[in-house]
C-alpha cells in the first residue's frame, strides 16, 4: 500500500486506488464525474488563517509545514489513518494548488507516513 499524491486537474487513472481530496475548497472547474473520488476530507486541511499566511510561497514552506502539523490533531486524521490502515489498495491524495512541492498535501502524506508505518 502507497500513498501518492495527485493535483486535481490531471485524470484519474485506475492506479489512483482510493482517491481522497483534501483541500477545503473544491478545485475550480472541475466536475465531480471527472474527480471520480471516493472522499473529500475538508477536516484535515490547515486553517484559513494558517493558508492565507503560507500564501504558496517557497520560501515560507518549512515553517507552515512545521504550523500545518502542529494544527493537524489526532481526530482530524482519524477517519484518514483508519482508511490507509485497512486498505490493501493505494490511497492517492488529490489536491488543487498549483505547485507540487509546496503545498498541504506534501506535508499531509508525510504525516500519514509517520502514522501508519509506510
Amino acid at each position: 500500500m502507497v500513498i501518492k499524491l495527485k493535483r486535481a486537474y490531471e485524470e484519474p487513472s485506475s492506479e489512483d486506488g482510493i482517491r481522497v481530496l483534501v483541500d477545503r475548497m473544491w478545485p475550480r472547474g472541475v466536475s465531480k464525474e471527472k474527480l471520480n473520488l471516493h472522499f473529500w476530507m475538508k477536516e484535515v486541511t490547515p486553517s484559513k488563517e494558517l493558508c492565507k499566511w503560507f500564501n504558496n510561497e517557497p520560501a515560507k514552506f518549512d515553517e507552515f509545514a512545521s504550523q500545518y502539523k502542529a494544527e493537524l490533531g489526532e481526530e482530524q486524521l482519524k477517519e484518514l489513518v483508519i482508511l490507509i490502515t485497512e486498505n490493501t489498495q493505494d490511497v492517492t491524495l488529490v489536491y488543487g494548488a498549483k505547485d507540487e512541492k509546496y503545498n498541504q498535501a506534501v506535508v499531509l502524506k508525510e504525516v500519514l507516513e509517520q502514522k501508519c508505518s509506510l
